[in-house]
């Protein structure tokens, strides 16, 4: 156990050689919602339940009271999800809902550990054929992600714990940072 911990503080440790990117990502999450956009998330296993947090926090609340927050996670309709790829394919599960759903003063946010999953690729290639943000959380080796988006966030580590692990605390940081943003907004 230790070693996973040590591990993990390194890990995590890494995110301070990202600030100046994390605002980056706050500020375009901050842009895209003050103009009326709206944050579409995706995933698959564990970073679509993040995707799903994100969503939660943006549209309910992070720790302060302020307006909801338009975003949508695709991984919550089992019946587009299964429909599409049954009919189309798995790999385009994520892609048809943006197609659907996402125009260009949109940003859709994925998530791949890896970054090499198919449907979030496809997904990334969509959004960036709308003319929208794409943000893009990744590990280490996340490369082939990072190339279709606006702005990428890649945890510093190889192993899917780890990354994830580094991930949940990286967008409490821009969720604490947009919401923030909108709750003093409201009190103005």
């Amino acid at each position: 156990m230790e070693t996973q911990i040590a591990e993990h503080l390194r890990a995590v440790e890494s995110l301070r050689r990202q600030i100046p990117l994390l605002n980056q990502i706050a500020d375009r999450l901050i842009e895209c919602l003050s103009i009326g956009g709206r944050v579409l998330l995706c995933g698959n296993g564990g970073s679509a339940a993040d995707a799903q947090h994100i969503a939660a926090e943006l549209v309910g609340r992070f720790r302060a009271d302020r307006r909801a927050l338009a975003a949508i996670a695709l991984t919550t309709d089992t019946s587009i999800l299964t429909a599409v790829a049954n009919d189309l394919g798995a790999e385009r599960c994520f892609s048809r809902q943006v197609e659907a759903l996402m125009g260009p003063r949109d940003t859709l946010w994925v998530l791949s550990t890896s970054g090499r999953s198919p449907n979030v690729l496809r997904a990334a290639e969509a959004a960036r054929e709308i003319g929208g943000t794409v943000i893009g959380f990744t590990g280490r080796w996340g490369e082939e992600l990072h190339t279709l988006c606006t702005l990428c966030f890649h945890a510093d580590h190889d192993r899917t714990d780890r990354i994830q692990e580094v991930h949940q605390l990286a967008y409490h940081l821009m969720c604490d940072r947009v919401e923030g943003h909108f709750a003093a907004s409201a009190s103005s």
